[in-house]
């Protein structure tokens, strides 16, 4: 039988401002991208759903961004090798604290935004991240784009790590995500999500913007939280992967490195 763990970056509302569905996407995921204050979250909603996440049994891993709540980490900062590992190693521990106190312990993490969209290109950029999953927890998981820098950087490192595909981004030939400039970036229809992400699993390929082929294997799946109808998109994936007989675990277990 397959298996895909399914993440949601999750934790994104800040102070009285709401964004995503935690609540309705949680029950329906299987792994919780948390967000650690810097591009989005705060002390209150970080620890709001890391108790959440325990509820329905979710694995928690941090989500670190640029310090850049205004827009959202999805804009390009030009930070040193160390700032970007610093900034990496304190957003990691103010999660973990969070998860500690809940008696949890952090599975993963999973650059957000703008840092994740560099660290794929930037060799040394993927690699002061890698270094810095590595200090916090060599157990933890650093989830890359498949083909990346990340990739390579934590295979060099020996960081463990898990290729992450998106069911709700569409793809430039090359592999890469469309950036969010393009109006094609987002798959904006659930039931087509749904059978690319069918596609991804059970086939080992992503269809890209100009309709070609991409080979690409993953052990994680993401769906946005703050994508419109984000819990539509959750709820007809895994319908379809229960058709199909694909089986939703978090991503420790897949990759046996679970306890």
């Amino acid at each position: 039988m397959s298996a895909i763990d399914i993440n949601c970056d999750m934790g994104e509302s800040f102070g009285p401002y709401r964004l995503g569905a935690d609540p309705e996407i949680m029950p329906l995921i299987s792994s919780a991208n948390i967000a650690c204050g810097f591009h989005a979250g705060d002390p209150q909603v970080m620890r709001e759903t890391v108790s959440l996440a325990a509820r329905h049994g979710v694995a928690v891993g941090a989500h670190p961004g640029f310090p850049d709540l205004q827009g959202f980490g999805r804009r390009n900062m030009a930070l040193s090798p160390e700032e970007v590992e610093a900034l990496i190693i304190y957003q990691i521990g103010a999660l973990g604290a969070f998860a500690q106190a809940q008696g949890l312990r952090l599975q993963h993490v999973k650059p957000h935004g703008a840092l994740y969209n560099m660290a794929a290109r930037d060799p040394t950029l993927a690699e002061a991240i890698a270094r810095a999953v590595r200090a916090v927890d060599p157990r933890l998981i650093l989830f890359v784009l498949p083909g990346s820098e990340m990739e390579a950087a934590a295979k060099r490192l020996g960081v463990p790590f898990a290729c992450e595909l998106f069911a709700d981004r569409n793809y430039q030939p090359d592999g890469t995500l469309t950036p969010r400039s393009d109006p094609r970036a987002l798959i904006r229809d659930a039931r087509e999500a749904a059978a690319r992400a069918v596609q991804m699993v059970k086939e080992k390929k992503i269809r890209a913007v100009d309709d070609s082929l991409i080979p690409a294997e993953g052990q994680t799946l993401c769906v946005h939280g703050d994508t419109p109808g984000a819990t539509e998109f959750a709820r007809h994936i895994r319908r379809r992967f229960q058709e199909e007989g694909i089986q939703v675990l978090p991503v420790a277990r897949i990759l046996g490195l679970s306890g």
